[in-house]
């Protein structure tokens, strides 16, 4: 008796906990240029105004800067890669967590200024059912970015986003599909139920709208 009243608590437990996390909202929020913490040639790429998302309780999860004048690039175009456009190891942008947080594979990353990598999830067996979709931005911390102008090879960003992850892992973000019609900044919670951020790049064909996933992990 004593053993199905302790599994019974543990399973109102987790439906409580379950259903705080489900009940939680977001909203998307303008924030101004970026701080003197992002170094002077990373600055002069990024757009002058960022976006942040920002929960219910008024707890900002993430602020984004995107590049300004993105250089149009283009990838082998298939149904799993949303983003063609970006290229492959190309500055996207620079983040800031405000406090330790976790990336898509749920690893801690510490409070900081990253860069933002487009990179392609590689196809094989270790990255099989990671996300419907290949496109993710990996994580480096801004110090160690160096090379901004310069697209890096896998590899090259595996490298430097160990350094923000502190594990053989790379730290990462996925992208998710962008609504049309939507205007930017917009925070949207997306058909996997992780919450978005939606953010427009500029370029010489255009712009280029873009999701970015904050708030969601692998479940594996």
């Amino acid at each position: 008796m004593r053993r199905r009243s302790i599994l019974l608590w543990l399973w109102v437990a987790q439906l409580l906990l379950a259903t705080a996390a489900f009940g939680q909202s977001y909203k998307a929020e303008a924030t101004g240029t970026p701080p003197p913490d992002v170094p002077k040639p990373l600055q002069d790429m990024l757009q002058a105004q960022g976006a942040k998302l920002v929960s219910d309780q008024g707890a900002t999860v993430a602020e984004i800067w995107l590049r300004k004048d993105f250089p149009a690039k283009q990838v082998g175009a298939t149904s799993d890669v949303l983003y063609g456009a970006l290229g492959d190891g190309s500055v996207v942008g620079v983040l800031h967590f405000p406090q330790d947080t976790a990336d898509y594979r749920a690893q801690t990353i510490k409070a900081g200024f990253y860069t933002l990598r487009h990179a392609l999830i590689p196809q094989d067996g270790n990255h099989m059912g990671v996300n419907p979709y290949r496109d993710a931005l990996l994580l480096a911390p801004v110090a160690a970015d160096t090379e901004i102008t310069k697209d890096l090879s896998y590899a090259e960003m595996v490298s430097l986003s160990r350094k923000a992850s502190g594990t053989p892992h790379p730290g990462f973000l996925i992208l998710a599909p962008a609504k049309d019609g939507q205007d930017t900044p917009a925070a949207f919670q997306d058909d996997q139920g992780h919450w978005d951020l939606q953010l427009k790049l500029h370029g010489p064909g255009g712009d280029l709208p873009i999701a970015i996933t904050l708030v969601g992990k692998f479940e594996a």
